[in-house]
C-alpha cells in the first residue's frame, strides 16, 4: 500500500503527513499540526498514534514467545536467570526487588547511567508522557515511569 510520504512524492496527495495520527488526533480533539510523515517505518513503529497500541501489542506477543523459548530451552547448568517470567517489568518495578538492591542500589546505578549515557533524541509524543518533573525526561523514561 502506498503511504502518504510517497503519494506526495509524485503529486497524488497534498500532505506527506500520517493519516492515522491524523484520525487519532483529530477523535482527541488535539491538533494536527506537526504530523510524522506517512512511512512504512513509521506505520510499524510505536510512534505512530493511530497503530501504537496495536504495533505494541504486537511487539509484547513476540518478545514472549521468543522469551517462553529461551526459557524452554536453557540448559540445567545454565547460569542465566530468567527474573521476569510471569510478567514484563521495568526498571523501576525490577530495583523494588531485594536481589536487584544487593547489586547496588538505584541512586548508584543513575549516577552510572549519567556518565556514561548517549543522548537520545525526544519524540515530541513521548515528552508528555515521560515528563513528570521538568528535566527528568531520561530519567523517567528509564524508570518506565
Amino acid at each position: 500500500m502506498p503511504t502518504a510520504s510517497f503519494l506526495t512524492k509524485i503529486g497524488k496527495m497534498q500532505s506527506a503527513g500520517c493519516r492515522l495520527c491524523r484520525i487519532t488526533r483529530e477523535s482527541r480533539g488535539e491538533s494536527t499540526d506537526g504530523l510524522a510523515d506517512e512511512t512504512h517505518g513509521h506505520i510499524n513503529s510505536a510512534g505512530c498514534e493511530g497503530l501504537a497500541t496495536t504495533v505494541t501489542a504486537a511487539h509484547h506477543s513476540i518478545w514472549r514467545h521468543l522469551y517462553d523459548s529461551m526459557h524452554a530451552a536453557q540448559k540445567p547448568k545454565s547460569k542465566l536467570k530468567f527474573v521476569t517470567l510471569d510478567k514484563e517489568s521495568n526498571m523501576n518495578t525490577l530495583w523494588r526487588r531485594e536481589e536487584f538492591l544487593r547489586i547496588c542500589s538505584k541512586e548508584d546505578l543513575k549516577d552510572i547511567l549519567v556518565e556514561v549515557t548517549i543522548p537520545v533524541k525526544k519524540i515530541e509524543s513521548q515528552e508528555a508522557r515521560y515528563n513528570l518533573y521538568p528535566g527528568s525526561f531520561f530519567v523517567n523514561r528509564f524508570w518506565g515511569r
